[in-house]
């Protein structure tokens, strides 16, 4: 398995005389999970890479080749100055676990909006969007499927991500905006418990993905299900094969120490559902 704390540079980026290149890429969510593991490694696809999160969580500092800029996703004025001279947009920020409504509206919700409406404004052309796995958490283990069968979202978070898959089909349709969303499975260096083993996505995987996403001609809206070349898993990429991407890493070596684990019970929802816990969290009443 490839080293998962290899990152990519953008003096390393430079001897690949072959790797397309963005002249200024956006990363929002960059002080999240999977945004700081991208941070680095995007910067072989971009000459200046402009990263945004909230800004206590993002900090100050910035590498030569980084524009940093704090910004809410809920602030369409910030937003639209955030996305101006960007040929390309790598979207992770926003909630990215489930909670109240209120909280996932603000940042998911008005927020991939703001992204859209000032990718349209600007003349950007290429979105990759984080969806997630949370779009069919309610499809059963037991059961395989592909992009093309219907979403059943497991939570307000999940809701939130099927409405950004909505969002980019109607700017491809309308405007021709094309966006590659990635429904991420598990991305951590390693899967945790045998419904990871399923889902995993290696973070060398996830940035050979996002090369795909962004360079790939001719995407329209496409979806693809994030994960590695796992050989126990529940999704079908079958309708994203034009992307080319071919994952290296698999869920298989852990496999051993994962199923050594006590089994969960049979009702338990991380045993049942694909979404895991997910269809389970929840509701939050007023206290």
């Amino acid at each position: 398995m490839a080293d998962q704390a290899t990152e990519v540079t953008g003096a390393a980026a430079a001897q690949d005389k072959n790797q397309p290149r963005f002249g200024r890429l956006l990363l929002t969510g960059a002080a999240g999970g999977l945004g700081k593991v991208l941070r680095p490694r995007l910067a072989a696809f971009a000459d200046v890479l402009r990263v945004s999160d909230l800004g206590a969580a993002l900090g100050n500092e910035a590498a030569s080749h980084e524009e940093v800029v704090a910004c809410n996703l809920a602030d369409r004025d910030a937003m639209d100055k955030l996305i101006a001279g960007c040929d390309a947009i790598v979207h992770l920020g926003g909630v990215s676990v489930e909670r109240p409504f209120e909280e996932i509206l603000e940042a998911n919700i008005k927020g991939v909006f703001h992204v859209y409406e000032a990718a349209r404004r600007h003349g950007v052309k290429r979105v990759v969007f984080a969806s997630s796995n949370h779009v069919t958490g309610f499809y059963r283990q037991d059961e395989r499927i592909d992009v093309r069968d219907l979403r059943r979202p497991d939570g307000y978070y999940g809701l939130s991500k099927s409405y950004g898959e909505d969002m980019a089909q109607f700017n491809y349709d309308r405007y021709g905006i094309e966006t590659v969303s990635i429904r991420i499975g598990w991305s951590f260096p390693e899967p945790r418990d045998r419904r990871s083993l399923a889902s995993w996505l290696s973070y060398d995987d996830l940035t050979e993905l996002m090369r795909c996403c962004l360079f790939t001609p001719d995407v329209g809206h496409t979806v693809v299900y994030g994960m590695s070349d796992n050989p126990s898993t529940w999704w079908d990429n079958r309708y994203a094969a034009h992307l080319g991407f071919k994952a290296r890493d698999t869920s298989e070596i852990f496999r051993t120490r994962i199923e050594a684990q006590p089994l969960p019970p049979a009702d338990d929802p991380v045993r049942v559902y694909q979404g895991g816990i997910f269809t389970a969290t929840g509701p939050f009443d007023p206290v």
